[in-house]
């Protein structure tokens, strides 16, 4: 396993959707594309990572600063592939995410997850979120999430 010392983190570029539509279902183990349309990397690139490792694209983070909430920063999706699970390499791209809000004074990061994500529960409450109780409908009728909010 490779350390999260070992990747280089480098913001996104538009052209960095491609590499990751590709390999998204598959780090995922499930359809999952249609919720990272590629206008997230059209309009906020800047704000999102892209973890290389020695085997090329290891990681991403999509997120971005809240044009409507001057206090806040997002965290839209994050994927690690499988081989660089537990190498750390999610919480440094967390933490550089972080460093960004930061100097965007920005105070708040917040996520959410689907309430069967157990794992991606327990990460952000490792990560210091708060983890909210399931909101029903956020995403329209029949849909629920559970939120994470970080103060920075």
């Amino acid at each position: 396993m490779t350390s999260s010392t070992e990747y280089e983190l480098r913001p996104a570029t538009p052209a960095d959707y491609d590499a990751i539509a590709a390999v998204v279902d598959d780090w995922w183990g499930r359809p999952i594309l249609s919720v990272l349309p590629r206008l997230y990397l059209d309009h906020f690139h800047r704000t999102s990572l892209i973890a290389d490792g020695p085997a090329g694209m290891s990681g991403f983070l999509i997120g971005f600063m809240s044009p409507s909430l001057p206090d806040e920063a997002y965290i839209h999706f994050v994927g690690v592939s499988p081989g660089a699970r537990g190498s750390g390499l999610a919480r440094t791209m967390y933490e550089r995410f972080f460093d960004l809000a930061r100097r965007h004074d920005r105070r708040v990061v917040k996520a959410i997850t689907a309430p069967v994500n157990t794992a991606s529960q327990a990460f952000h409450r490792r990560l210091g979120f708060t983890v909210g109780d399931p909101v029903p409908g956020y995403n329209g009728p029949g849909t629920s999430v559970v939120t994470f909010a970080r103060t920075l």
